[in-house]
């Protein structure tokens, strides 16, 4: 077992070490392709690989399915992703260079064009091999990899509301606020590896933006939550809504209003299975989303059950008197738990950030009420029902977006909301009460 591990550190290793394609660069340039080749030709691509210095792409294609191998060279102004087509600079057709008028032309009459970008070759991938599946099926995987974002950041936070609730019974506004600080640490973290291997960009980000959320949740929590500790429900709550407020303009003021942007990393969409002309796709960045969230749950859930810490907390949820008569320090317990939290926090801006590729500080407010929501569906102070409720918000949404109109997909989350605590004030996990007898 422990040669299986170190040779699959080994392997994770190699890979990180490895460049990724830049998706935009060889869409580009696969882009050029139709327009440059007869029009009786069906373009098919075989294979497709970025230059060692980042600033080109490589693209071996076919004119039709059963012709000769032929190659196609792309060359851009910078390394990283293109933001104009004009910062395609060269183009070479097996070895020979396209002279620089008819360059010019392919750029302005074609590349910036709604035209050219539907005549992308291969958007997805080799597709033909994908398995066939029923319809129905092919649209229900299509929503769930489409639920699976928001569903990840909903859990991250919601399980960071049940942390604090579960422990002292309060509710802490805050955890948008401090969701946001992770992104911002997140882009900064990406920003100092820009062109370097996925790896490294992730790695660097996810640390950053855990390390800032968790310091300001730090220091956060021991000046302006810690001497509220015993104080009733409703100041601890005017506390953490004045921290909210507090903390996003403290954003704004240092990070400015315009939202932060962040290079695409892993969004190369790619096809799972089809049903006829419809195609089922997803991404890397949206399957390395849904992975960190279910990561973080199960380590978090062993963590709380196994770690002293967990023990700790266990025992101060359950009587805190009790457990400082045997030693345990409420204030030290307290302050981990909201560093842990607010951790989640900033993993949930992380993972916000890489996916969405832009960070703002006016998204603090929306995303810590919908993590609420998903906190309170599944029985806030649960951790499991924490990720439960976010699985259902997600999904729901996911559904309402595919049915209905998307402009009144949050008026239904908090009507669904209300249906719940109409119903089942506990929530899903929370305590069991005949609850239809109250209202009869």
């Amino acid at each position: 077992m422990r040669r299986a591990l170190c040779a699959l550190l080994l392997l994770l290793a190699l890979a990180a070490c490895s460049r990724e394609l830049e998706t935009d660069q060889a869409r580009l340039c696969r882009m050029a392709l139709p327009a440059l080749r007869p029009p009786e030709a069906a373009v098919v691509i075989d294979s497709q690989a970025e230059d060692g210095d980042g600033r080109g792409v490589s693209v071996v294609y076919r004119d039709r399915p059963d012709g000769l191998p032929r190659l196609a060279h792309c060359r851009y102004r910078r390394p990283g992703r293109p933001l104009h087509s004009t910062d395609l600079v060269e183009l070479t057709l097996d070895g020979a260079p396209i002279n620089a008028s008819r360059l010019f032309f392919l750029i302005r009459f074609w590349l910036a064009t709604p035209d050219g970008r539907a005549a992308d070759p291969a958007p997805l991938g080799r597709i033909e091999n994908l398995p066939q599946i029923s319809p129905r099926a092919a649209y229900g995987l299509q929503q769930a990899f489409n639920a699976a974002p928001p569903t990840a950041i909903y859990a991250l936070l919601a399980a960071a509301y049940s942390l604090i609730y579960g422990l002292v019974g309060r509710i802490n506004l805050a955890f948008g606020a401090l969701a946001a600080a992770g992104g911002y640490g997140a882009a900064f973290g990406a920003a100092l590896w820009v062109g370097a291997p996925p790896a490294y960009v992730l790695l660097c980000a996810g640390v950053l933006g855990v390390a800032v959320a968790a310091a300001w949740g730090a220091v956060s929590g021991a000046a302006a939550l810690l001497p509220l500790r015993d104080a009733p429900g409703q100041q601890t709550l005017v506390a953490t809504v004045g921290l909210t407020i507090f903390l996003s303009e403290l954003l704004r003021l240092t990070q400015g209003e315009r939202p932060n942007w962040v290079a695409p990393i892993l969004n190369a969409p790619f096809g799972v299975a089809r049903a006829g002309d419809f195609i089922v796709t997803t991404s890397a960045d949206s399957l390395f989303t849904a992975g960190v969230a279910l990561a973080a749950g199960l380590a978090l859930a062993l963590a709380m059950r196994w770690s002293r810490f967990g023990r700790e907390w266990r025992a101060y949820a359950d009587d805190s008197f009790a457990a400082a008569l045997f030693g345990i320090d409420p204030a030290a317990v307290f302050l981990k738990t909201f560093a842990l939290a607010s951790a989640l926090a900033g993993l949930a801006g992380f993972v916000m950030t890489m996916f969405y590729g832009a960070v703002g500080y006016e998204s603090a407010a929306t995303l810590g009420l919908k993590a609420l929501v998903a906190a309170i569906l599944g029985g806030i102070g649960s951790i499991p029902g924490a990720l439960i409720g976010a699985l259902m918000l997600g999904g729901f949404e996911a559904l309402w977006s595919a049915m209905f109109r998307i402009e009144y997909r949050d008026v239904a989350s908090y009507a669904l909301l209300a249906l719940i605590l109409a119903l089942r004030p506990g929530g899903l996990m929370g305590p069991s009460e005949n609850y239809g007898r109250r209202w009869a």
